[in-house]
């Protein structure tokens, strides 16, 4: 079954290069598509955050993993499935980032904290709402503690 994604707007920053770390001060505008209208973001400012659903479009086929791998390839993380970590080298090349809003203008969104590199393709945008989020504690493997570190610096 094929199904037939297109994008609904592109991402604009500094960032032109892929790179791991480093993601929390980078500023980002997302500006819809020529066939998008600007109505569809209406009360989107309402909104602190938003969920920022992309695709990696530089990976290149021959990168994707399907299987289990270490993380960032580093040997001192455990080998773990591509579905139990968050790299962009994922079979369908689906990236999701939950994002702060800074200013919706015209047909654009300003956020900050977008792990996306300048003219990455958007293909959704949610906002983020308390029901939605996890309830109570949650657990995660101390690897991923460690490889998240600088992340957001």
């Amino acid at each position: 079954m094929q199904y037939n994604i297109k994008p609904i707007a592109a991402v604009s920053n500094s960032r032109k290069m892929i790179e791991d770390d480093n993601w929390g001060g980078i500023i980002s505008t997302i500006e819809l598509t020529k066939d998008m209208q600007e109505s569809s973001l209406k009360g989107m400012d309402d909104f602190s955050h938003l969920e920022i659903i992309f695709y990696f479009d530089k990976v290149s086929d021959e990168k994707i993993q399907y299987e289990a791998r270490h993380p960032r390839n580093n040997k001192d993380y455990p080998e773990v499935g591509i579905f139990a970590q968050r790299g962009k080298n994922r079979p369908n090349k689906i990236g999701v980032t939950v994002v702060e809003l800074l200013e919706l203008k015209d047909r654009t969104l300003i956020v900050k904290g977008l792990d996306a590199i300048d003219g990455t393709p958007i293909i959704d945008i949610k906002p983020v709402m308390k029901e939605f989020l996890p309830k109570g504690e949650i657990k995660q493997p101390y690897w991923a503690t460690e490889l998240m570190k600088n992340y957001w610096d």
